[in-house]
């Protein structure tokens, strides 16, 4: 059984930086295409990163380009998204997820999701 567990949210001021980890238990992360949703409140669930199962092609949202770096360790099956510049409108629940076939094709398997909250 694969499980997704997020780490790393918390409440950070503007201009500050996280980085959120997401320890995949079940199955080799090589297995995957990977990536990190978010859900701001009244708002649709976007796609803010991914990772292919390479892990060496990485796509981004317009919104966080620049800002947000997607990266995995095959060792410790781990992926993380390291956050930088952080603005008020990056707050958010951040989902981890991961496809077999792709993350706009099906998503399978999610994480819980872990709260990230910026203050002006």
């Amino acid at each position: 059984q694969v499980q997704l567990l997020e780490s790393g949210g918390g409440l950070v001021q503007a201009g500050g930086s996280l980085r959120l980890s997401c320890a995949v238990s079940g199955r080799a992360i090589s297995n995957f295409h990977l990536g990190w949703f978010r859900r701001a409140p009244g708002k649709e669930r976007e796609l803010v990163a991914r990772i292919g199962k390479s892990g060496t092609f990485t796509t981004y949202a317009d919104s966080v380009k620049g800002r947000f770096t997607i990266s995995r360790d095959s060792v410790t099956n781990t992926i993380y998204l390291q956050i930088n510049s952080l603005k008020p409108e990056d707050t958010a629940v951040y989902y981890c997820a991961a496809s077999p076939v792709g993350l706009t094709i099906e998503v399978p398997y999610w994480g819980q999701g872990t709260q990230v909250t910026v203050s002006s």
